[in-house]
């Protein structure tokens, strides 16, 4: 089974959906969906990811389903600093980089700073019902492994945001989601692709094929935006998107 991660365009987070570059992301995404030829299409309920989804797939008959806890990751830890809640994933890296606990894929959830909010219980629902949807999509999970019930090559795309696309890889994939959250970057429109390998019968392990790949905006000489992304030197630290 080929599962489909892709992130949002360009957004206008104040309004809950897309900057006019978005719009014109979420366009050229229009032949690479079209290529997919995916058998499943689901979207999460923010505005930015279905007016990408909606965009993106204008031109292909299909409709995605919407699923709640594909939402971006509500989950919040209490800043160190500040004492005051916010997402996990902008954590500076003099802070974290020092707790060798949150490398680590089991022993992350259980640091004092993730347990200081909501961050740990929601990442365990969110992988609860993530592991529900791969049942009925013929893969239960057995300890680290997923169990091959009912074999198949279909292909599922989900459209998301950054966050949440970690929290899933980092369950899929047995890594600690702040790894993710912190070392890697999928701009918006991204597509990054897992599938299946069952090397032993009945039993499956999903493989990283690609990550953050925007080759669709490249082949149309348009550069990607750099939402959730940092500046590349300091003194140019105003100039994020």
């Amino acid at each position: 089974m080929n599962i489909i991660f892709i992130r949002h365009a360009d957004p206008d987070y104040e309004n809950d959906s897309l900057t006019e570059k978005g719009i014109k992301e979420a366009e050229l995404l229009r032949e690479r969906i079209k290529k997919m030829d995916a058998d499943e299409y689901y979207c999460s309920p923010l505005g930015r990811a279905k007016k990408t989804c909606e965009t993106a797939m204008e031109f292909t008959g299909k409709k995605a389903v919407i699923l709640d806890w594909l939402r971006e990751f509500p989950g919040e830890i209490v800043d160190p600093v500040t004492g005051k809640n916010r997402i996990p994933w902008d954590l500076m890296p003099s802070y974290w980089t020092n707790f060798n606990d949150l490398y680590d894929k089991e022993k992350w959830i259980n640091t004092p700073i993730m347990k200081s909010g909501s961050a740990h219980t929601l990442y365990r629902d969110v992988c609860r019902k993530f592991d529900e949807f791969l049942a009925l999509h013929g893969y239960e999970r057995n300890n680290n492994v997923y169990k091959a019930v009912t074999p198949n090559k279909d292909t599922i795309v989900l459209f998301c945001h950054f966050g949440i696309e970690c929290v899933l890889l980092s369950h899929i994939l047995g890594i600690s989601p702040l790894v993710l959250w912190q070392s890697f970057i999928a701009l918006p429109t991204s597509i990054t692709v897992i599938k299946t390998e069952e090397r032993e019968e009945g039993i499956a392990y999903f493989r990283c094929r690609a990550f953050g790949d925007t080759a669709h905006l490249y082949k149309e000489n348009t550069t990607p935006s750099e939402s959730g992304a940092f500046c590349e030197v300091f003194k140019d630290k105003d100039d994020r998107d």
